[in-house]
């Protein structure tokens, strides 16, 4: 049984950020947290259920540097990182943590025999460290991951360029699954008006991440008519990238796993829709031969040229070891695949010639920095960008929202009610919402139920 403290009622009963800034921090909050201990609980098990070793409890309220604000967390949602710290890979999260300790100062804070993950998150600015010039108590804000260190030269080219790159809720403690979290000031974007908080919640690390990969001048930079071929099109990166590429003028295809995830697709607009299971590729890459392999790989190029009539400008991946060889085939001669994780593996195989032969790109891309993290809000803010959200479970069930992500069993995003007690709150423009259309808006969630 959790207790609110005085500065959760105000926060929860609106309250001006006059108030806000006089209720007292708690010294504990709620949070779902992973507990060094159990490091090594899944050694030698095949299914690493994170049901196992996510648990809900009180964490102590950290001290707040200078560069830092407190936000108490109305949403959160769940991202692929939030199951890898859940199964400990590819490292344990505690080595993380313990590697930022390493910094000194306010760095030590960090390492704990708890880790409070997740990160995805919207609230309210509850507390202003002493450096923060541009937030103050009451704004209402959605935080983006990148925690950098701006005070290197290299982050002034590029944040993600500074050697002190850290992903808040994944390297870092005190993340998005709490009642409250503390971020730097330098992760902070104002909260889409006409956006529930549960929908706000759920943009920020894979619309960000898409925008980079996709617009970014440090991406692939897209334009009109180029053909992009898009992994797991309906899931929480490809579906962002679904609606960028349609934005910029270009031809996604999307390559999905189900009927289901097809007719959702073409819901979204997507004419060009590839289902994996139809043209053979539903086989592991582990398991098949070098042979069959190069197989799979050609009916994959076959089915976008009798869809499209021409080979991708662009590949976009993120699966990793058991598409990357494919995704290197099929992208066309000069054309580029852009990169930005490996869900199932990271020893990719894939021939050389394809690449080197065709003059061929592979362009690694992570996360996205703070300025396209703005432009890419504003995306949303303008209505050219809906959330993909698609189902919403209460903080109780953080693990079964988690789990339903480690399984593969959702379409777009996941979000998790933190202190907001119930969905569909947080709403402050009506009309640029009813301009927008619930329809389009509730796209997801009504494919879902």
């Amino acid at each position: 049984m959790f207790t609110n403290s005085p500065l959760t009622e105000a926060v929860l009963g609106g309250a001006e950020a006059g108030e806000l800034a006089t209720a007292p921090l708690p010294d504990t909050y709620r949070a779902a947290f992973l507990r060094r201990e159990d490091q090594e609980i899944f050694r030698g098990e095949p299914d690493k259920d994170v049901r196992r070793t996510l648990r809900v409890g009180e964490v102590p309220m950290p001290e707040l540097a200078p560069d830092e604000v407190v936000v108490a967390v109305m949403a959160a949602a769940v991202n692929y990182n939030t199951v890898w710290s859940a199964t400990f890979e590819p490292l344990p999260s505690f080595q993380f943590l313990k590697h930022v300790a390493r910094g000194g100062g306010w760095d030590t804070r960090h390492d704990q025999d708890f880790h409070v993950i997740g990160s995805d998150a919207s609230g309210v600015v509850v507390r202003v460290g002493a450096a923060v010039r541009h937030w103050k108590v009451g704004d209402k804000v959605v935080v983006t991951p990148g925690a950098i260190d701006e005070q290197e030269p290299a982050a002034q080219q590029d944040g993600l360029l500074a050697e002190r790159t850290l992903a808040w809720g994944f390297e870092t403690n005190y993340g998005a699954f709490g009642d409250y979290t503390v971020v730097k000031g330098t992760q902070l974007i104002r909260k889409p008006r006409h956006l529930s908080w549960e929908e706000a919640a759920c943009n920020a690390l894979c619309l960000g991440t898409a925008y980079r990969m996709l617009i970014s001048q440090h991406g692939a930079r897209i334009k009109m008519g180029d053909v992009v071929l898009i992994w797991g099109a309906t899931g929480g990166l490809g579906a962002y990238a679904v609606q960028l590429v349609q934005r910029a003028g270009g031809i996604p295809v999307g390559v999905v796993g189900s009927a289901r995830k097809a007719a959702l697709l073409e819901k979204m607009g997507c004419r060009h829709i590839i289902n994996r299971q139809e043209i053979g590729f539903a086989d592991s890459a582990d398991s098949a031969e070098e042979s069959n392999e190069m197989d799979r790989w050609r009916a994959l190029g076959a089915a976008i040229r009798k869809q499209v009539g021409e080979d991708p400008h662009v590949v976009f991946e993120h699966v990793g070891k058991e598409t990357f060889g494919a995704s290197v085939f099929v992208a066309r001669r000069g054309g580029s695949i852009v990169t930005c994780g490996s869900s199932t593996g990271y020893a990719h195989h894939y021939d050389n010639r394809h690449l080197w032969m065709r003059v061929k790109r592979i362009i690694g891309s992570h996360g996205a920095n703070y300025q396209e993290s703005v432009e890419a809000n504003r995306l949303l803010e303008l209505g050219l960008v809906v959330p993909t959200l698609s189902r919403v479970y209460p903080f109780a069930q953080v693990a079964d929202a988690t789990r339903s992500v480690q399984r593969n069993e959702h379409e777009g995003k996941v979000g998790v009610l933190c202190m907001a007690p119930e969905e569909g709150l947080g709403i402050e423009d009506p009309l640029l919402r009813e301009q927008i259309g619930e329809d389009r808006l509730r796209l997801f969630r009504d494919h879902v139920s």
